[in-house]
């Protein structure tokens, strides 16, 4: 952020009204500069104001939102050049390019696996988040007809790639309050995508020839005081794409330089016709620094691994992934069914279910919350001790689900097992492996 938080306090008004929801102006521009809370927070600023602080306070990268409500996407709004600064904060939207060429079949085909294709990974759901509709022939209706079959799939974001004024203008009356990104404004046809954009309040694409004509267009919107750009500077190659990508990059979080401080969108579908090599390409760019990422079908074993990837680049590492505090039910447990206790790692929780499922053995899972650290860590850091167990058994319910009150501990905390004997008198502590993956045999053996 530009300013510090006595800037900021300098240009707010000072009334502490606590309309803000903070007990002073002072406390509300600290949080500001920290980003802990927004601007629109105090309704109290004149527009000049509201102006500077939102230029001061943008990120590098601004963020656009593509699409409405619940499900609408985010992509930019990065502060950094590299992961390990920070974090990163909006991941790449992944999606697939249907084009007016193709058979109505086909279209249906990749739409059905595009909705169907998810997978759940520590908790995450992971799915291609947008779709994007090319006018390639300039017939409205069978264009108008790929954005219907579409919307009767439970498509809500769109892309919407076309040159001819009359089909764009249909179809952003067909996507009305959806809020569609439109492709793209050109040198040639600029100020009309300006005005469709402005008149809809969608975001627009800029694509120049090269990344200077790029950010040159980006230049002349921000003049017209639009700044829900997306660049796409032409390249066709992945050596070209990936250059204008870091110089970009670099350019907006080292160089300050506003024209180029917009989320990418990378066309891996029209950079090669070799599925594998495009799904390379499109891996290349999750991490260096596409905002929205195309593809020409969705298969599973391509976009699997792009999903996984993007899970991981973009998880914040300085966050641990949690699961709920609570008791699992796993193979349907009865009143004589086994208890199991962990930290609520996902990472933890999730190894430690799947192997419980495949011993098939009726178990008790109980989750206890360790603020996402792993058995070990959380046994160090006092969160996974007798003192927090006990009170927890005792709270959760599994008392009331069981006849049979024995608790099963990781192995690792073995030293732990005579406290909890003298914290939970009417249960017997059992000491299960040091390892998640010996619990099937451990289980099978259970009496």
């Amino acid at each position: 952020m530009a300013l510090t938080g006595m800037d900021i306090f300098k240009l707010l008004p000072k009334t502490n009204c606590q309309d803000c929801g903070v007990a002073t102006c002072l406390a509300f521009a600290m949080k500001l500069a920290a980003g802990q809370t927004e601007l629109d927070a105090c309704p109290h600023l004149t527009q000049e104001v509201r102006e500077k602080l939102e230029e001061a306070s943008a990120p590098a990268v601004r963020q656009v939102i593509i699409g409405s409500g619940e499900e609408a996407l985010k992509i930019g709004g990065e502060t950094v050049q590299f992961r390990h600064e920070k974090t990163f904060v909006n991941k790449p939207a992944i999606g697939v390019v249907l084009s007016d060429t193709l058979p109505d079949d086909r279209i249906k085909e990749i739409l059905s696996r595009l909705v169907t294709i998810r997978y759940e990974r520590v908790g995450q759901l992971l799915q291609a988040d947008i779709v994007a509709v090319r006018d390639i022939k300039g017939d409205t209706e069978k264009y108008l007809s790929i954005i219907e079959h579409a919307q009767q799939a439970g498509i809500k974001n769109f892309i919407l790639m076309s040159s001819t004024l009359t089909t764009l203008t249909a179809a952003l009356k067909a996507t009305e309050g959806m809020r569609p990104l439109l492709y793209a404004a050109t040198e040639s046809n600029f100020a009309s995508f300006h005005q469709l954009a402005a008149e809809y309040g969608c975001p627009v694409v800029v694509k120049g020839d090269g990344l200077e004509a790029t950010a040159a267009l980006a230049e002349k919107l921000l003049a017209l005081k639009w700044k829900d750009i997306v660049l796409d500077t032409g390249a066709q190659t992945l050596a070209q794409a990936f250059h204008d990508h870091i110089v970009a990059r670099r350019a907006a979080v080292v160089k300050k330089n506003r024209s180029v401080g917009f989320p990418t969108l990378v066309r891996a579908c029209d950079m090669t016709d070799d599925p594998m090599q495009e799904t390379l390409i499109a891996a290349t760019f999750i991490p260096k620094y596409g905002g929205i990422i195309l593809l020409s079908d969705i298969q599973g074993e391509r976009l699997f691994p792009l999903l996984v990837q993007r899970m991981n680049i973009y998880t914040d590492p300085q966050r641990p992934m949690t699961t709920s505090e609570g008791i699992y039910e796993i193979n349907s447990p009865t009143a004589t069914s086994p208890v199991v206790i962990t930290s609520n790692f996902s990472l933890t929780y999730f190894i430690v279910s799947s192997e419980i499922e495949s011993s098939r053995v009726p178990t008790w899972l109980l989750i206890k919350d360790t603020e996402g650290l792993s058995v070990l860590t959380a046994w160090a850091a006092g969160k996974f001790s007798a003192d927090t167990i006990a009170p927890f058994v005792r709270k959760c319910g599994i008392e009331e689900k069981v006849e049979r009150k024995r608790l099963i501990i990781p192995g690792c905390v073995a030293t732990i097992s005579g406290e909890l004997e003298e914290e939970l008198k009417n249960w017997e502590i059992n000491i299960g492996p040091r390892e998640a993956s010996a619990l099937v045999p451990y289980l099978k053996n259970w009496k």
